[in-house]
């Protein structure tokens, strides 16, 4: 492959009410994305577990660099010699009612390179539908952004989740990177109306790639999630994407692209605030 190329996957689940059930799944998944080509790949929020309650993420949290998860997270990267955007797990916090909702990114040796803490806490109610992620969720502070090298050319990433794409002031705190990667378990009646919008409109204003990795359909706790996993180029148009159900989709990323579009159109040169 072109050294200025990255091949990148999605990784979209079902996840259920089992953590070892769903470690599994991802490890089969991610086999299977390494296989058709993938050198970076991202789990989506809350793979580890679709609890009951609010309450069962924070009674499976772990120390941050140490617990079961995270080791299972570690040996896949490295047996797979990938980097792993590994989606979110809890991570304790002095609270002991609540968590952090966290991404870590794995790199080839197993080791944790990056981590983010979610911003922004989700909250909707509509009928009989409700969330209030932050009677659980410790919301954090830090925007978060990650360099790797591969075939002598370094690539530079932004992490969010989920939430997070509805605030586009996040991502110019991050500033300019090459592809943004969104981990996320967006509901079927928000992302029916807005995932793809919000999605394509952070790829088009930051001129990047954008990787979203989604849950995906009816879970085992009763939730319905929308899935859509994609990859969005610098011009906003969707170069793969896994509508429904568990799999993943693979794409390229290619600088020439990003040079392409940030020459002709240099919106990120023109801002004045």
């Amino acid at each position: 492959m072109n050294p200025n190329q990255l091949t990148v996957a999605a990784i979209q689940m079902t996840s259920t009410d089992s953590v070892e059930e769903n470690l599994q799944t991802a490890d089969q998944l991610i086999q299977a994305a390494k296989k058709a080509g993938a050198d970076v790949m991202v789990l989506p929020e809350y793979f580890c577990l679709m609890g009951h309650t609010d309450q069962d993420k924070v009674t499976i949290k772990e120390n941050f660099g140490q617990g079961r998860m995270q080791d299972s997270l570690s040996l896949m990267a490295k047996q797979h010699q990938i980097h792993l955007i590994a989606g979110t797990i809890p991570l304790s916090t002095q609270n002991k009612h609540q968590v952090k909702n966290t991404s870590l990114v794995f790199g080839p040796a197993g080791e944790v390179i990056s981590r983010y803490d979610k911003i922004h806490l989700f909250g909707f109610k509509q009928g009989d539908e409700e969330y209030q992620e932050s009677k659980t969720i410790e919301p954090g502070s830090l925007p978060c952004s990650f360099s790797i090298q591969k075939n002598g050319v370094d690539w530079k990433f932004g992490v969010t989740i989920c939430y997070d794409i509805r605030f586009p002031e996040l991502y110019r705190q991050i500033g300019p990177v090459d592809c943004h990667i969104v981990s996320a378990a967006f509901t079927h009646t928000t992302g029916k109306a807005h995932w793809e919008i919000l999605l394509r409109a952070r790829a088009i204003e930051n001129q990047s790639y954008l990787l979203a990795s989604a849950q995906s359909g009816q879970h085992t706790n009763g939730r319905s999630t929308w899935g859509q996993s994609m990859l969005i180029d610098p011009w906003g148009d969707i170069q793969s994407e896994l509508k429904e159900g568990a799999g993943f989709t693979l794409g390229i990323l290619d600088k020439s692209r990003i040079d392409e579009i940030r020459a002709k159109l240099p919106s990120l040169q023109h801002r004045t605030i």
